[in-house]
Order: C-alpha cells, then sequence, then structure tokens
C-alpha cells in the first residue's frame, strides 16, 4: 500500500495470537500500514535462534510463521514485506529488563536482527510483578494500553526525530498498572501516560544453580526480588524505572560492540615475539 503512511513489520515471541501482539497491532494501525510476521506458537525465551526452513501461512494480520522471532524478521524482510520503515517486536507479556536477558529474549532478538538488515526496531514489553495471580493479570488487550501508546509515539516519531542515528533499537519497558483501565466512572477514558526515562540496561545478576540428586534447578531471583522491593537498582536503569511506575526506553546497538581496548592491543603486540 503507497499511501505515504509508514509501513511496519510487527512480530513478537509470545505467538500471533496473544492478547499483547493484538494490543500493539492495532495500536499502530492508527499511525502505521502493519504487516504481522510471527511465530504461530509461543516461542518465549529462544534468544535469536534461527531455523534452516521454516512453513509460513497466511493470517488475518498478515502471516504466521512456525519459528522463531528471528526467523520471522530475517522472512519479513527478505521476502514477505521488505520495504517495511520499521521492525517492531511485542508486546511481550513480562518485562525484557537487564542486560543478562537481552540476549535471551526473543522479543528482543526480533529486534536486533533488523539490525543487521539496516532496519530500525522497538522492542516493547510488559512488566508485570511475579505474583500468584501473574496468569491472571494482562488478559485484556487494554491492559497493554501503556506500552502500545509509547510504541505508537516512539514508531511514528523516533525515526524523523534522529533517534536511530547511531542506536540500532529501543527497548521499551512499561509497568502494568491494574487501575489504568477505561470504566464507566471515568467517562471510558482510561488513565494519565505515564512518565518516560531514558535508560541504560541494569548490570545486577542473581542466578542461582542447586543440585538435586541428578536434576539441576536453575533460579533467577531477580523477579522475585523486584516484587517485594529488596533489589538496590541505582536510578537511571531499566528495572528502577519500571519498579518506580515510569516506562523505560533503553536506546541500544546490535551486539557486540567493538571498542579499542589498549591493554588487550599492548599485549597482543608481544604475541609471536621472539623473545
Amino acid at each position: 500500500m503507497d499511501d505515504g503512511r509508514m509501513r511496519i513489520l510487527l512480530t513478537n515471541d509470545d505467538g500471533i495470537d496473544s492478547v499483547g501482539f493484538r494490543a500493539l497491532y492495532d495500536g499502530l494501525s492508527q499511525i502505521a500500514d502493519v504487516v504481522a510476521v510471527a511465530p504461530k506458537n509461543d516461542r518465549s525465551s529462544v534468544g535469536r535462534a534461527l531455523s534452516h526452513e521454516v512453513p509460513v501461512e497466511e493470517h488475518e494480520l498478515g502471516y504466521a510463521i512456525e519459528g522463531t522471532p528471528a526467523d520471522c524478521t530475517v522472512a519479513g524482510l527478505e521476502v514477505l514485506c521488505p520495504d517495511v520503515d520499521l521492525v517492531v517486536a511485542g508486546c511481550n507479556k513480562g518485562a525484557n529488563i537487564g542486560a543478562y536477558t537481552l540476549g535471551r529474549s526473543g522479543t528482543v532478538s526480533a529486534a536486533v536482527e533488523a539490525a543487521f538488515f539496516e532496519v530500525p526496531a522497538i522492542a516493547v514489553s510488559l512488566y508485570i510483578p511475579v505474583s500468584d495471580d501473574w496468569e491472571k493479570l494482562a488478559t485484556e488487550p487494554e491492559d497493554f494500553r501503556q506500552p502500545v501508546e509509547i510504541a505508537a509515539f516512539l514508531a511514528e516519531h523516533a525515526i524523523d526525530a534522529g533517534v536511530f542515528e547511531g542506536v540500532d533499537y529501543l527497548n521499551v519497558n512499561a509497568p502494568y498498572d491494574a487501575t489504568d483501565k477505561p470504566d464507566a466512572d471515568s467517562g471510558g477514558v482510561a488513565g494519565e501516560r505515564l512518565p518516560v526515562d531514558v535508560t541504560r540496561p541494569s548490570r545486577l545478576y542473581d542466578m542461582t544453580a542447586e543440585r538435586n540428586g541428578d536434576s539441576i534447578r536453575l533460579r533467577d531471583r531477580i523477579w522475585e526480588r523486584m516484587a517485594d522491593g529488596t533489589l538496590p537498582e541505582p536510578e537511571g536503569t531499566d528495572r528502577y524505572a519500571v519498579m518506580n511506575g515510569r516506562v523505560s526506553v533503553s536506546p541500544l546497538t546490535a551486539p557486540h560492540t567493538t571498542e579499542r581496548h589498549g591493554a588487550l592491543a599492548e599485549l597482543l603486540d608481544g604475541y609471536g615475539s621472539t623473545e
């Protein structure tokens, strides 16, 4: 469609029929022509895993791929919708915050894959604190209003504002607010938009492993500590923002950044020396 509107490839890792994906599709469709190229089923936490060949079928929103989020980005940009202006991945139910999650997340990995095609990208997620009710939360499209609205704003304005000059993708995380829903008492109007911080990925890490006979249990304690408020996050990080009710937007480059390292260069100067 050539009507002057921008074109967006939308993907995710929760699957093309997830609630968050539909909410983001509908929100972005207000400002752009959106083509969905997303996994047919849930492919969460697969990182940048790639397949050799993936079945594809038409879907009411675009295309469903029996593959990973990275597969979807490659298939979309190479074959299914190669003329898009932007790739957006999400909206993921569950945050993708902290440096250690970036390589694990299928949502973020889809955005990273776009960088190698020199197409700007945005990864979008909803932070929901760990609790016994986690599965019962964020089950309706309106629950994703905060991440959808900031994603649409960035999609519409970030390219022209020069945001992607020197930045490959934006990692967006918005906190879940159970009170942020339109209702009869408010005249059907949702609450105000949350404040937004430009952030950096937190470096805090709290993975543990415990042996139990013939198996080893791996446990990520970060989420529990975030929920109970015992995580000492410094101001300016993505986790600090969402823990304080703010939207986190981290401007990032695709891995891996290469920098001149004086000590390494000096060391290697002696490699091959006859001394």
